[in-house]
């Protein structure tokens, strides 16, 4: 029998947070919106720096509103993809954020150990204030694989 990891609604996550105390959390960021080899690498490399690896699973409205894209899975379906996976012991459903505060308040409720990065991330300044106001590190744990983007995907499609 094959474990899944749990999804949860970000409203949720307060009442959840004992699936997870007491661990050491590792806590990445995406849209994972195809899911392709960059991602796989960068989540097995992620989930090697703890013990319990939560995604923090971007909105729809994000992927319209930063990526130019209309997402080729809804957020639902994307959590339930990255459930499958092994490394993977929790999703969480965020709402479109709409400030950088919010967050911080995504941080402040998980509190991970470990930000897992890949090089190059655009928004390494401000995980690290994140990962610095609950005592975490931000750990950069692959390379950018250029050759692998959801977007180069569906050009070349």
């Amino acid at each position: 029998m094959t474990k899944e990891a749990i999804i949860i609604s970000y409203h949720d996550l307060k009442r959840s947070t004992k699936l997870f105390e007491g661990k050491n959390v590792v806590l990445v960021g995406g849209c994972f919106d195809l899911l392709h080899y960059g991602h796989v690498q960068f989540l097995k490399s992620a989930s090697g720096t703890g013990d319990f690896l939560i995604i923090a699973l971007e909105s729809d409205e994000f992927i319209k509103r930063n990526k130019r894209n209309i997402p080729i899975h809804n957020q639902r379906e994307r959590a339930e993809i990255l459930a499958t996976l092994n490394m993977v012991d929790a999703v969480v459903l965020l709402p479109f954020f709409e400030n950088e505060k919010e967050y911080y308040n995504l941080v402040e409720i998980i509190r991970p150990g470990t930000i897992a990065v890949t090089e190059g991330d655009q928004y390494l300044k401000e995980k690290q204030a994140q990962a610095e106001k609950v005592g975490a590190k931000v750990k950069m744990v692959t390379q950018l694989l250029k050759e692998f983007s959801t977007r180069k995907i569906i050009s070349e499609f």
